[in-house]
């Protein structure tokens, strides 16, 4: 055979067209035009550029020098991929309640879909939610909502001792609002009491936050938690002082003021409002004028008191859990509570 430049006949004039095929591929292609300057020697090809000689000669085989594209990496398919192990009744069963409850993972839908009597596992759960989304069958509901927080300045009144600590429930309920904008235009505020030992929730939408508006969610607060309320914590917004203050004097409810700036001290109400805006205010369809918005929360409440798995409980409901602890003095030890 005639060499030329170092290379046998061909090899120069295939490579003008390896701008056609990946890096990869042009890596590949030097390999070989290595392997014949070099009499074909595999073992110092192989040592040039550092591979083994089960990849070289893989590759060797695949080689066509008229057709380069025989160089590019191939997707391997599984012969035998796994099939459903769950009926179509079952995945039908999972998608509804999902729709019915957009936000809920698949901890939560087991639960419930084993108090239904059917024997599924929190993983199969997923597989069939992820199936359903390949399949398109199952849609997402997107974050539009906007709901900000006011950075509040107004310093701190009454502090909450440290040794008081929430044992039962009512010792603790914190209190806090929120800016919620559904639509262009459309503004009102949301306010969410969460007692932090059975995680129950009251909630309520006003047009505006004002001291008067939060003392009338006194009187919801303790007409719809099924216990005494005996301390309320509450963030320095002026919608907590005066009449709201008085409120709580007249009731003879202690009254806790966090420090400025120290949100994570109203930590649990803080993540009740993110769950309400997921699963409550992005995927409800209704009017938002404030009468709608306070019957639907109202159904909401009663909903996610009753019928919603939660986590921070081990799946039980925060009716069930204050059945159990009545039931038992020493019922937050053994679900673990703090």
């Amino acid at each position: 055979m005639k060499i030329r430049n170092g290379l046998p006949p061909g090899i120069t004039k295939l490579a003008r067209h390896t701008a056609d095929i990946s890096r990869e591929a042009q890596r590949r292609v030097k390999w070989f035009d290595y392997y014949h300057a070099n009499s074909k020697n595999a073992r110092k090809t192989c040592r040039h550029f550092d591979i083994s000689p089960d990849t070289f000669y893989r590759w060797l085989k695949r080689y066509d020098p008229k057709n380069l594209k025989t160089l590019e990496d191939h997707v391997h398919i599984a012969k035998h991929l796994r099939q459903p192990t769950w009926s179509p009744e079952m995945e039908e069963r999972v998608l509804k309640l999902r729709e019915e409850n957009p936000r809920w993972g698949k901890q939560k839908l087991a639960k419930l879909l084993t108090e239904e009597d059917i024997k599924i596992s929190v993983s199969m759960v997923g597989r069939i939610l992820k199936r359903l989304k390949y399949r398109g069958l199952l849609i997402e509901p997107v974050h539009v909502i906007s709901a900000r927080k006011r950075h509040l300045t107004r310093p701190y009144a009454i502090r909450k001792p440290r040794e008081y600590i929430a044992k039962e429930p009512g010792d603790i309920v914190q209190v806090d609002t929120l800016d919620v904008r559904p639509l262009p235009g459309v503004k009102f505020k949301h306010f969410t009491a969460r007692d932090i030992v059975s995680r129950w929730d009251v909630l309520s939408a006003s047009t505006s936050a004002t001291s008067r508006a939060a003392a009338s969610f006194i009187d919801a607060i303790r007409e719809r938690m099924p216990f005494n309320v005996k301390a309320i914590q509450v963030d320095g917004g002026s919608e907590f002082q005066d009449v709201f203050e008085e409120t709580c004097r007249k009731y003879d409810i202690k009254l806790f003021v966090l420090p400025p700036r120290s949100p994570k001290l109203n930590g649990y109400v803080e993540r009740a409002q993110r769950t309400h805006t997921e699963e409550f205010y992005e995927v409800a369809d209704m009017d938002f004028d404030i009468d709608s918005v306070n019957s639907a929360l109202l159904n909401w409440e009663i909903k996610y008191n009753t019928y919603r798995p939660h986590q921070s409980l081990n799946y039980l409901t925060p009716k069930r859990y204050l059945e159990l602890f009545h039931s038992n003095k020493k019922g937050e030890k053994v679900y673990g509570i703090v």
